[in-house]
């Protein structure tokens, strides 16, 4: 028995209160090193009265990696508090009992003893992670403000570019709009998404507006208080929710506060909202890229015309929460996304989201984090992060084949036990955005490589996020490239993937429970033939998803009803599956 390999950590991911009367409870030993696992569990304050450490629970294993196997059971506990500990069966048949205390023999006397056992000494409904219902329902669409449509030339910029004339540079501008979002409602509520994602649309001197000059203001380019208002209750009548991008990890060198301390430097009242390092703040350019910039202040990476913001100081914080609150009350937004969070401390994510709670029940929180984020998801900062790490796993092996589909499962494994169940049913999918290629440019636009992976993705726990264009064919490479302009001559969108799309959310709305509270199972990983069969279960019902990866055709047994496919020749009980195929099942 691998002993070092066995791990548990109380009132973590590994055991928390899933709902007010049920706790899911976790256990990682090595893999294959462990034949079967057993709860003891009972109430801490009749050990002796009861002897409940004579029960003893299966666990299911429900997940593997590379190296560890990872075992499950859900428990009740009638007076809302629970002392448990592990009975432990090896392959190599040797038993042992794991509890707070470390590893004993299987013997009674250790049993008999109240403080070797782990406990969650109260269910307190107040500390348990809570996310809103609304989020496991939605499929999100990502919108680059200034590419969408131009719905009022009024507003334009001076040097405004005919619509889609060229591909876009780092300065460019071609008019994009709110007016534009608004006027294209039909056509998103058609495509079946039902929450929109904003990239920041508050005052900033560029065109991706993430160097915010005034984080109260719409920036005229893109319209005014009046036209988000009525976008947002348009949008709501829909059934739309809407989430708006908050960049508080850094502000716009434009901004009045920055521009003072340029001014007055130590002297300025702004002076303490920055990480000044050496008055005065200055720059000078760098020789390349890793010299950079000879900087005197800290900013979001080496870019001198963002200035970090010094989350620390009172006078930020409020000024911030602030800003959270007014877009919350006066405009009735559902969800923040905020930019680069895993730099700003976790004190001032805490009071965020006590005052994001505060202003409205089942608001959304959205963190940008690129690595794993358990720090971020204890249930007092963020619902969930952008969840790149899990969907870096499915692209490195369906389109650009650098990991084998064992290595893929292994890493989509280990990030669902990262976290709780909930947070994984909130967790933010996406292929590709604003900051990555198009996923027809890596994918060397292959249409129906994409419709696989795509497929793949809108079956895994959490949410899914379109990236606006993805859906008619928009290709593009990495920033600015991947920020083109919407498309919307119907003779110039690609009419089958949009249909395919259109279906594919279909899927996902359709069978959104099953989607979201499901739980995994990988009925087949075949390295040889290149095919996945991977299983939702939820109630007695299944989805399956068969993909074929490899080279061949391959036969797949057909369960239940069809309910999307591509490249797939479906008979009565049997289906001959091509590569780069799938097959969505319900069962």
């Amino acid at each position: 028995m691998n002993t070092a390999a066995i791990y548990h950590r109380p009132e973590s991911e590994y055991a928390y209160l899933y709902d007010q009367e049920t706790m899911h409870v976790r256990l990682k030993t090595a893999k294959g090193d462990i034949q079967q696992v057993w709860l003891l569990h009972g109430d801490p304050y009749n050990l002796e009265l009861e002897e409940w450490y004579k029960k003893p629970l299966a666990m299911t294993k429900i997940l593997s990696t590379n190296v560890y196997d990872y075992w499950f059971v859900e428990v009740t506990a009638p007076f809302k508090r629970l002392s448990y500990g592990f009975s432990l069966e090896g392959s190599d048949g040797l038993k042992a009992f794991f509890g707070d205390h470390g590893l004993f023999p299987m013997e009674e006397e250790a049993l008999q003893i109240a403080n070797n056992y782990f406990r969650m000494p109260y269910f307190h409904e107040v500390d348990r992670f809570k996310a809103p219902e609304w989020v496991k329902e939605t499929v999100w669409y990502q919108i680059f403000p200034e590419r969408f449509a131009n719905g009022d030339p009024k507003n334009d910029p001076k040097n405004v570019l005919p619509w889609n004339s060229k591909d876009p540079d780092r300065q460019d501008y071609f008019g994009g709009d709110l007016q534009g979002v608004l006027d294209h409602l039909d056509y998103l509520e058609e495509l079946g998404i039902n929450g929109i994602y904003f990239c920041p649309i508050f005052k900033a001197s560029s065109n991706h507006k993430y160097d915010t000059i005034d984080y109260l203001t719409i920036d005229p380019d893109f319209g005014d208080e009046a036209v988000f208002k009525k976008l947002v209750s348009e949008c709501h009548k829909r059934g739309i929710k809407v989430m708006l991008d908050a960049v508080f990890n850094h502000m716009g060198d434009e901004s009045p506060q920055w521009q003072d301390v340029l001014e007055h430097g130590q002297a300025s009242p702004y002076a303490d909202w920055f990480h000044v390092n050496e008055f005065p703040a200055t720059y000078k350019e760098g020789r390349d890229f890793e010299d950079a910039y000879d900087l005197t202040y800290d900013t979001f990476a080496f870019t001198p015309h963002m200035p970090k913001l010094n989350t620390a100081n009172p006078e930020v914080q409020e000024y911030l929460l602030n800003v959270a609150r007014y877009w919350i009350e006066e405009f009735d937004i559902d969800a923040w996304r905020l930019d680069v969070a895993n730099e700003v401390d976790h004190v001032f994510w805490k009071r965020f989201r006590q005052t994001c709670d505060a202003a409205k029940k089942d608001f959304y929180i959205l963190g940008e984090i690129w690595h794993s984020s358990q720090s971020w998801l204890q249930g007092d900062e963020f619902h969930a992060v952008m969840n790149y790490a899990y969907t870096d796993a499915i692209l490195d092996y369906f389109v650009k084949k650098r990991i084998p589909v064992t290595k893929m499962m292994a890493e989509i494994n280990n990030q669902m036990m990262l976290y709780r169940d909930q947070t994984n049913q909130m967790q933010f999918n996406i292929l590709d955005s604003h900051d990555t290629p198009r996923l027809l440019t890596e994918t060397k636009e292959d249409k129906d490589l994409a419709k696989q992976v795509q497929a793949f993705t809108y079956i895994q726990p959490g949410v899914p996020c379109l990236y606006y264009g993805d859906e008619i064919g928009l290709t593009g490479g990495m920033d600015p490239d991947c920020r083109k302009c919407m498309v919307w001559e119907k003779e110039k969108q690609d009419q089958d993937l949009l249909k395919f799309t259109q279906d594919l959310i279909a899927v996902r709305r359709k069978e959104q429970k099953i989607l979201s509270e499901g739980s995994t199972h990988w009925v087949q990983v075949s390295e040889v033939s290149g095919v996945i069969i991977y299983e939702r279960l939820y109630g007695g019902n299944v989805l399956r998803g068969a993909f074929n990866t490899g080279i061949y055709p391959a036969t797949i047994e057909l369960v239940g009803e069809t309910l999307l496919d591509n490249l797939a020749t479906l008979g009565e009980q049997t289906a001959n599956l091509q590569p780069k195929g799938f097959i969505l099942m319900k069962g």
